[in-house]
């Protein structure tokens, strides 16, 4: 399927791309008249809406949104035509000049020296939107003017302003110039538009309940993790009720993994340099990775090659498995080798990109990697596909969907010949055709060594989160000259794929969202509370959770001096599933009152009774109480 296959959806959304470009430049044009002393930056658009990046003398907040939306409203309201045209270099660097637009006169003049590809909304729906020849760049700078606000605009634009919907400013945020640390800091307003109110209403809707959900806030108020800037940005530090929720999670993928033949393995967070360089990911990702560690650098080192004994902290776990894999002679008959390890690697992810657990700097990838020989790829990979799916099952996470991620064949990036790039995609669509796994496929999503099948997960504002990946590789292989000993006695090439269900952060906030940090029990970091009525119980409760302990149940006592409707209160608030409320009576008969966190009260049970509750809704990892 290519990218833009003409399906209504796609027109859908190439329209609605035209319509938040367009709706970006009337924002522009409405902060022009009302801070004359802005400069300009850039536009954006995403999946829900729009973005301008503008300098201005004083910070913008939500209390000057109305005054910008009445402007924007008055030049929708006029149908101003978007005016396009280009301009020479010359004649645009100095109209911005003039006006101290340095953003732009800066934009100009790093203006490509390549051909420009068209936007693939004027590529495939030239009927919806107009956008600019970039086949006459950088001779020529297109540009587009709004009721008298001229600016630089590549992208495509609806005929004129009034045929933008429905439209709301969110909020303002910071981004640097060019999303460079050491540039600027920018405000960055968001919005979005829609073609009805109704769409509008219903997203904003969308919006209030994503943000309920939202890790970031639930990790906190959960008591699960924290950031720190004494650590450093995008580098998660798990509290004692997140260790517990990750090693409940990390146990099952851990089990589950012995059970289908993985063996585990550990290897270490850093590595010689030379590794990555034969890998390709030096070459591939530095700008993603932090900057080498040198310990003794040889005389003749490039500043931008350091060589020696010149270290690296691991953007990936492949080499350091294949490492492993080459430590000795192997034979046919011990293929397929399944080597698995909850890896901790680390990107330099830009500031503007850091989103929580979502999007981190240092993360631990559940990190899969099988040698096989070539004839017994289909089989592994039907396997691989079938495990995954098991565990999105278990975790009780339904909305996904697979994309077969192959090369764009306009790209230089990837590595290996057109034979083994071509293998290594039929076995793959092979593979989920034999599942009847249903896919899109498309170009430019594969890894610079080999296609993949990525699974998307829904979350609750619709936006795509990658969960997990599985990729043929041939070349890495060839790269490091793996091989194994075939029953003619003679080498042959193995082949290997990558399965790694995403990182265990992504995992746990996709998690945390999904279920609003209420946990199924099998998860949940605390899965009992036991509140006692008054102190003289405090004992008493005591003796429960050591039971509870002992019986493998994640317990803990409220000893705090509040009133036992304010402990109940708080632990339905912290999302405990069972509440065990103990006095008089429940001591005198080893009982408990049993109290869910949905406010149902299930009554006075033994405690043997309790744990044989639990010990089963765990044991069947069942979604209910």
């Amino acid at each position: 399927m290519l990218p833009y296959e003409r399906r209504q959806e796609d027109v859908e959304q190439a329209r609605l791309r035209c319509m938040r470009n367009s709706a970006a430049h009337v924002l522009a044009a409405a902060l022009a008249q009302l801070y004359p002393a802005a400069k300009f930056a850039s536009a954006g658009v995403d999946e829900f809406g729009f973005y301008y990046d503008v300098d201005l003398p004083g910070a913008l907040s939500p209390e000057d949104f109305p005054k910008i939306e009445q402007r924007m409203a008055d030049i929708i309201k006029a149908k101003y035509p978007f005016e396009r045209s280009h301009w020479s270099r010359q004649q645009a660097l100095q109209y911005f000049r003039e006006r101290g637009q340095d953003y732009k006169v800066e934009m100009i003049e790093e203006m490509p020296e390549a051909e420009v590809q068209p936007y693939a909304e004027q590529q495939h729906f030239p009927q919806l939107c107009h956008a600019h020849d970039g086949s006459k760049w950088p001779d020529e700078v297109p540009v587009c003017s709004i009721r008298g606000f001229v600016d630089v605009c590549m992208g495509p634009l609806l005929d004129n302003a009034g045929e933008i919907g429905s439209f709301k400013l969110l909020r303002v945020g910071g981004a640097y110039w060019r999303g460079d640390e050491q540039r600027p800091m920018l405000q960055r307003v968001y919005g979005t538009a829609w073609n009805s109110r109704e769409e509008l209403d219903q997203y904003l809707s969308r919006l209030e309940e994503a943000q309920k959900r939202d890790h970031r806030r639930l990790g906190r108020e959960l008591g699960l993790f924290m950031f720190s800037s004494e650590v450093g940005a995008g580098l998660p530090l798990w509290l004692p009720k997140g260790a517990m929720l990750w090693e409940a999670l990390e146990g099952f993928l851990h089990d589950e993994q012995l059970r289908r033949g993985y063996m585990p393995v550990m290897t270490p967070q850093i590595g010689l340099l030379d590794l990555y360089r034969t890998s390709g990911h030096w070459y591939k990702y530095r700008d993603e990775m932090y900057p080498p560690m040198v310990v003794k650098l040889q005389e003749d080192s490039e500043p931008d090659e350091p060589r020696g004994e010149v270290y690296a902290l691991r953007p990936m776990n492949c080499p350091h498995h294949i490492a492993i894999y080459k430590n000795e002679m192997r034979s046919y008959r011990e293929l397929p080798l399944r080597l698995a390890e909850f890896g901790m690697v680390y990107r330099y992810e830009k500031a503007g990109q850091i989103h929580g657990l979502l999007r981190s700097r240092g993360f631990t990838i559940d990190d899969s990697h099988i040698f096989a020989m070539p004839e017994q790829l289909d089989d592994e990979f039907i396997q691989v596909v079938d495990f995954v799916r098991y565990v999105f099952q278990a975790l009780g996470i339904n909305q996904y969907r697979g994309r077969v991620g192959v090369r764009d064949p306009r790209s230089s990036k990837y590595i290996g010949s057109d034979e083994v790039w071509a293998k290594a995609e039929a076995a793959i669509v092979r593979a989920l055709e034999k599942l009847n796994f249903p896919y899109t496929k498309e170009e430019g999503e594969a890894g610079f060594y080999g296609p993949k099948l990525d699974l998307l997960f829904s979350d609750a504002l619709g936006r795509e989160w990658q969960l997990g990946t599985i990729q043929v590789d041939y070349n890495l292989l060839e790269r490091f000259d793996l091989w194994y000993i075939g029953e003619d006695g003679e080498r042959h090439r193995p082949v290997m794929i990558h399965r790694a269900p995403g990182s265990v952060e992504r995992l746990i906030a996709i998690l945390i969202e999904h279920y609003a940090g209420a946990f199924p029990v099998w998860l949940a970091p605390v899965q009992a509370v036991v509140i006692p009525i008054a102190d003289r119980h405090i004992e008493y409760a005591n003796k429960v959770l050591a039971k509870l302990v002992a019986a493998s149940v994640r317990a803990e006592v409220d000893k705090r001096g509040e009133r036992m409707n304010a402990k109940l209160r708080d632990a339905q608030l912290q999302k405990i599933p069972y509440m065990l409320v103990v006095g008089d009576k429940e001591e005198a008969d080893e009982a408990v009152s049993v109290r869910l966190r949905g406010n149902e009260n299930l009554g006075m049970m033994l405690i043997e009774q309790f744990v044989e509750r639990v010990q089963n809704v765990v044991k069947g990892r069942r979604m209910d109480l």
